[in-house]
């Protein structure tokens, strides 16, 4: 196969002495969205984790821009705009919404390029900017999401990880961050990966999607062939 904009080949990943994934592969396309999802403890969550540098692989490759990143401490993923929103947030519940912003700003280009950044986030949740003096901790779920996925966007990702967005959200709130997603996916090239819990959701956002079981992809395919899959629509979209 043809090397891609980001390819994990065949990782296996441990925790100890349990393996969690098997082999595990998947590319993105420069502004592609790609889904990836299952169910519960299948390793959705490590491989986005591992693919962020915050776990080490056991063997296999993960390349970006043909470069290898399997062994890259997470500053250096960070730097070279592999970003990951993790699943709950993990905001600063004490600091502002304008605060928190700021530690996404971390490496040279962002930081020069945060005031920009910022405008362009405001125009995208204009409750932000209303709330940017107060405390994070103090906000809805739905704008604590907003303030997670934009703490991301001020790292300026070439490709952004989204763990598990929908968590505990009203639908209104998971389809505008949805959008925005699609938004810079398609205007500034930006490639998702996205681990979802509503595989329905996830289906109708993405171009391509991966289907993960006990550490191991059983399924991929385009986001439509997947949404008329009988396996897929047996196994997680209720028919």
């Amino acid at each position: 196969m043809t090397q891609k904009y980001f390819q994990v080949d065949r990782i296996n990943v441990c925790y100890g002495d349990i393996q969690v994934l098997w082999d595990t592969e998947f590319y993105v396309d420069k502004g592609e969205i790609i889904a990836i999802v299952g169910s519960n403890g299948a390793g959705k969550s490590t491989i986005v984790k591992t693919c962020a540098g915050l776990i080490g692989i056991k063997s296999g490759s993960i390349y970006y821009n043909g470069a290898e990143l399997a062994g890259k401490t997470s500053r250096q993923f960070i730097d070279l705009g592999v970003i990951l929103v993790p699943e709950g947030r993990q905001l600063f519940p004490n600091m502002t919404v304008y605060e928190n912003l700021e530690i996404g700003a971390s490496s040279k280009e962002a930081k020069a390029k945060k005031k920009e950044t910022v405008e362009k986030i405001f125009e995208w949740f204009p409750i932000l900017k209303e709330r940017k003096n107060q405390q994070a901790g103090t906000l809805s779920g739905g704008e604590q999401q907003m303030v997670a996925f934009s703490r991301g966007m001020m790292g300026l990702p070439k490709l952004l990880m989204m763990d598990e967005p929908s968590l505990g959200l009203a639908p209104n709130i998971v389809d505008n961050i949805f959008l925005i997603t699609k938004k810079i996916a398609k205007e500034e090239g930006i490639s998702i990966v996205l681990v979802e819990q509503d595989v329905r959701k996830a289906l109708r956002i993405a171009n391509r999607a991966y289907v993960l079981e006990n550490g191991v992809v059983r399924i991929t395919g385009t986001a439509s062939e997947l949404l008329s899959n009988a396996e897929v629509k047996k196994a997680y979209l209720g028919f």
